[in-house]
């Protein structure tokens, strides 16, 4: 039978899908509900037909889910941002598990039946996790509010108390959003108004202090918002200005300068303390980075003879983790920003047995190689996209005897993989839950080379 769009039809969900949507069977077609549970028969109404599958909308919940809970969050079903507060947070640690299970299967690096797949380390308290927050600001009826886009829209959602969101980087945005308002500062539109675009705002859980990016598409006044912001919040430390004139999807552009405060904030992971310029990565749950990275030590199971290279170092957080234990730490970024910051870091460690540069991996790596040095273990923790294809061909010409792959994003983790085993051979997979009530996982995978 040929589905058609508005059809209603009844379905029974058998699984989560890896966006934490609900897939069931109707007559053989593979159909996706956003919002259904696994084991839920619902009435759903066909949005989308493709050649193999199908998109629908939930109506009605016949047989509601055991695990499914009323979302504390009011605007959860518009927002986008969280995809599964409606699963029960146990229930939310399982999927998490089979997420990599799911992409192992469609990816299917050899011997991946048999990989050992930990149970997902999940939080305690898994509300206000969220320790940096990149908000759209628009301005409507002649008042600005901060928020995320709908899901599939341009529709943006005015986010004043969300869930998973610190609560000092909340009511930060709120106060911007008010002092935007008042001193009429000029807020982007997409079709004809240059101004602010983008708020980022990131607190460090170690020490409280506060750093803000005002994001815009020309220079901007901001200097009575500045001043307000500032005397409202003492913990804030930086506010940069970063220019990106570009109409993509990009947040940030080339340009950035401080406007007020010192260069970086200082924060701590496991028993050491780093700075953090604006525009450098860092996680963005602290308190499960702890866990992370104490996972990715135990992972890597370094010696003092060990000499390890930090790919996508970022201001060299993970590498660091090892100082004191191996004989020496080389990392690098295409952030010159966060290059200074590793170096620095390092510095304020008293670790002499470094060395950062910026710059692609695919390209300094093999350069180190033919200047003598030789790593032993290995460390990368990629972007959402997975280890470029360069990197990994690098990765399997030099082979360093072990390796440790951090990874955010299960998909592009078990392609590379598929690459990797040629020449590693995969001890476990440790899931760590970074992101709860999302469908997104962090993972820790032990290599050790064939």
């Amino acid at each position: 039978m040929t589905l058609t769009i508005k059809q209603n039809i009844p379905l029974k969900i058998k699984r989560l899908g890896i966006n934490g949507e609900g897939i069931g069977f109707y007559k053989k077609t593979l159909v996706f509900v956003d919002g259904a549970l696994k084991g839920e028969e619902v009435f759903c109404q066909i949005t989308e037909v493709k050649r193999n599958y199908a998109q629908a909308r939930l109506l009605k919940i016949n047989k509601p889910s055991k695990f499914r809970v009323e979302p504390a969050c009011p605007v959860y079903q518009a927002c986008g941002g969280c995809q599964i507060m409606h699963l029960r947070y146990d229930k939310q640690l399982d999927f998490k598990t089979d997420l990599l299970s799911q992409a192992l299967k469609k990816f299917q690096p050899q011997g991946y039946e048999d990989f050992e797949i930990r149970p997902t380390i999940g939080m305690a308290d898994p509300t206000h996790y969220r320790a940096k927050l990149q908000f759209q600001v628009r301005k409507f009826k002649g008042k600005v509010v901060a928020g995320l886009y709908q899901q599939n829209s341009h529709r943006l959602i005015e986010l004043r108390d969300c869930l998973v969101q610190d609560e000092t980087t909340q009511a930060i945005i709120n106060q911007i959003s008010l002092l935007l308002t008042r001193y009429d500062v000029p807020i982007y539109d997409e079709r004809k108004i240059a101004g602010v675009r983008t708020v980022m705002i990131r607190k460090a859980d170690a020490t409280d202090q506060v750093q803000i990016i005002f994001i815009a598409s020309k220079p901007v006044n901001l200097d009575f918002v500045i001043r307000d912001l500032t005397t409202a919040f003492p913990q804030i430390e930086t506010i940069a200005f970063n220019l990106n004139k570009s109409k993509t999807s990009e947040i940030y552009g080339d340009y950035t300068k401080i406007l007020w405060g010192k260069d970086s904030i200082e924060e701590g992971v496991l028993d050491y303390r780093f700075s953090l310029s604006p525009r450098a990565f860092y996680q963005l749950n602290p308190k499960q980075t702890q866990i992370l990275y104490g996972e990715a030590v135990k992972a890597l199971d370094v010696n003092p003879d060990d000499h390890l290279i930090d790919a996508y170092c970022g201001v060299g957080t993970i590498g660091l983790a090892f100082a004191g234990k191996v004989a020496s730490i080389r990392g690098m970024d295409i952030i010159p920003e966060a290059i200074e910051d590793a170096k620095a870091n390092a510095a304020r460690l008293g670790v002499t047995d470094s060395h950062y540069e910026a710059g692609l991996a695919e390209v300094i790596i093999p350069k180190w190689y033919q200047e003598g040095y030789r790593a032993t273990s290995l460390i990368v923790d990629p972007p959402r996209t997975g280890i470029d294809d360069k990197l990994l061909e690098t990765l399997l010409t030099f082979k360093p005897e072990k390796m440790v792959y951090v990874s955010c994003n299960v998909s592009t983790l078990a392609r590379d993989l598929a690459q990797l085993v040629k020449a590693y051979e995969v001890k476990y997979i440790q899931s760590v839950d970074m992101f709860p009530h999302t469908a997104r996982t962090e993972a820790v995978v032990k290599l050790v080379r064939r």
